[in-house]
């Protein structure tokens, strides 16, 4: 096991679509996608079809139709699931639109059980989304006694993520969480260096990511210029650029964080053009083509 990956599982249905029906109406589609979704999976999926191997989820698992789909997902990326059962899968009907995004989602977070205790031996990387705290907390813990480094997608917050945050080593959170925390993209970068985080960052969409790296610096990370027209879903691109920058510590652990995150916003610029999380996961070389395609604008 190289990385491990822990948060709530979703199948996602994506529909493209100019209107959406109410009432007695019905509409047509232009386009639609059935994929995972969650956010610490979604980053899972993202990483197992960048490093090919060694990717384990701690997640959510019903013994219903959508579970058996989930599960036939993650066989073909090669991802071995630990479950925590709940009754019902949980849903999401994703409506992207002029590169936002609209979600309703239905989920099951009644566990029937606790979560899952695996040998951790031997591995490099825990990534959490917050979700399930109690098994990201005990994870989390047992990765600073051993070394492996922990990252922390920060989208929400959601509870047990500010005890979370005494084990992370990588935070990025979402400009949502500054929100509900009222704190501005500077404070928050100087909190999460007060929690002892030694990379933070606060990621704004197109407008890429305010963050601090090794020594301290800060400095915005511009998105690459993807033009309008050829945005087609956002959601979820957060999610892969997570799961790219995971992958390319794991490939180059001694390669500083500015190349790591360089290279997962162009894996997140290769997601946006795909309907659908699935469509959009890049190969290295999705992400090298899409680098000299839209070339970054901060580089020399």
């Amino acid at each position: 096991m190289d990385a491990l990956f822990i948060g709530h599982a979703y199948i996602d249905v994506t529909m493209r679509t100019k209107t959406v029906p109410h009432g007695d109406q019905k509409s047509v589609a232009e386009d639609y996608a059935v994929s995972f979704g969650g956010n610490a999976v979604t980053a899972g999926f993202a990483c197992a079809k960048l490093i090919g191997k060694g990717v384990d989820l701690v997640t959510s698992l019903a013994p219903d139709w959508l579970g058996h789909m989930f599960m036939d997902m993650t066989a073909s990326y090669g991802i071995r699931v630990h479950p925590r059962r709940v009754r019902r899968s949980s849903l999401s009907f994703v409506l992207p639109n002029d590169g936002k995004r609209a979600i309703l989602r239905a989920r099951d977070a009644d566990f029937l059980e606790d979560f899952p205790r695996i040998d951790v031996s031997g591995l490099e990387v825990l990534h959490v989304d917050g979700h399930m705290s109690d098994a990201a907390i005990h994870y989390a813990r047992g990765c600073r006694e051993t070394g492996a480094l922990v990252s922390l997608d920060g989208g929400a917050l959601r509870p047990g993520i500010l005890e979370l945050l005494d084990f992370v080593d990588v935070a990025v959170v979402a400009e949502r969480l500054c929100e509900q925390m009222s704190l501005s993209e500077t404070e928050m970068l100087a909190f999460l260096r007060g929690k002892g985080c030694r990379i933070g960052g606060v990621t704004t969409g197109e407008h890429g990511m305010l963050w601090y790296d090794e020594s301290g610096e800060v400095s915005r990370l511009p998105a690459l210029p993807v033009p309008k027209e050829k945005v087609v879903d956002t959601s979820g691109a957060g999610d892969v650029f997570h799961g790219a920058y995971v992958a390319s510590f794991l490939q180059r652990p001694q390669a500083p964080w500015r190349e790591h995150f360089g290279f997962a916003r162009a894996a997140s610029a290769f997601k946006i053009q795909h309907l659908g999380n699935e469509a959009g996961l890049p190969t290295q070389n999705d992400i090298t083509a899409t680098l000299a395609l839209f070339p970054p604008t901060d580089e020399e």
